[in-house]
């Protein structure tokens, strides 16, 4: 039952390099999140330090105004920009899985063209990427499962997987229970943040706070898609790891 080397700590987290340390966990490296630190030589320097001697690796890549279904072109083409050099930089730090926002924003965008937006963006994007990248888009502020899903099936390339956080279905953008977001998702899904709130705001609160049954939900999981990785992304990274660690999900 043990998950050690599927699981990671999201470095906006508290401890995250103490705890990885501590199980032998990896590392989801958020410091690529604002897109200027990608063009930031300290930044670069302090996130190649807290990777150090982290054998598993995770980038998430930068998603502030970026959208690759954008309606402005101009806005396309610098999300293709940023996202790109986000790739480079995972593969400077011996990376080579990627987390990435859909981009979708309710009331701006018609469910069905972003769909084929998106889908035409990633079916280019992923020409020239090699064979063993993984992208995996998540939801942010989609109140259902099915569009994300539906991109991902279209584009119908092994290297795009879906990364289900489950703390953001369980806001307040979605009455959908999570429960049906990981059915939903399971045959796709290579990646879920794990996180709690009350299902209002998005708080990253410790995994036994909250309204999310954590203790089912990552049995859930563990059932319907065993080979996903999870990414811890709580504030505080100490407290969730022990309760990980009570219920048999990892080991020290």
């Amino acid at each position: 039952m043990s998950r050690n080397h599927q699981i990671y700590v999201a470095t906006i987290s508290a401890g995250c390099r103490e705890a990885a340390m501590q199980y032998g966990l990896g590392l989801e490296c958020d410091t690529f999140c604002t897109a200027v630190n990608l063009e930031d030589p300290e930044m670069i320097r302090r996130a190649e330090q807290q990777m150090e001697g982290i054998s598993h690796r995770v980038l998430h890549a930068p998603f502030n105004e970026l959208c690759p279904a954008a309606i402005e072109p101009e806005v396309v083409r610098i999300t293709r920009m940023r996202y790109e050099q986000a790739w480079k930089m995972a593969q400077k730090l011996g990376i080579h899985r990627m987390v990435v926002h859909s981009g979708y924003i309710p009331l701006i965008y018609f469910p069905q063209w972003f769909t084929e937006k998106s889908v035409a963006f990633w079916k280019e994007f992923l020409q020239d990427k090699p064979e063993n990248a993984e992208f995996l888009l998540e939801n942010v502020l989609e109140g259902e499962p099915n569009m994300t899903a539906s991109i991902v099936e279209a584009v119908d390339d092994p290297r795009l997987k879906l990364c289900l956080d489950i703390g953001h279905a369980n806001s307040e953008v979605s009455d959908i229970p999570v429960e049906t977001w990981v059915r939903r998702w399971a045959p796709r899904l290579g990646h879920v943040h794990i996180h709690n709130n009350e299902g209002g705001w998005d708080f990253h609160d410790h995994l036994d706070r909250g309204t999310i049954p954590m203790a089912e939900t990552l049995k859930l999981l563990a059932e319907l898609a065993p080979d996903a990785t999870w990414t811890l992304e709580t504030l505080e990274a100490a407290p969730s790891c022990h309760w990980l660690a009570e219920q048999g999900w990892i080991e020290e």
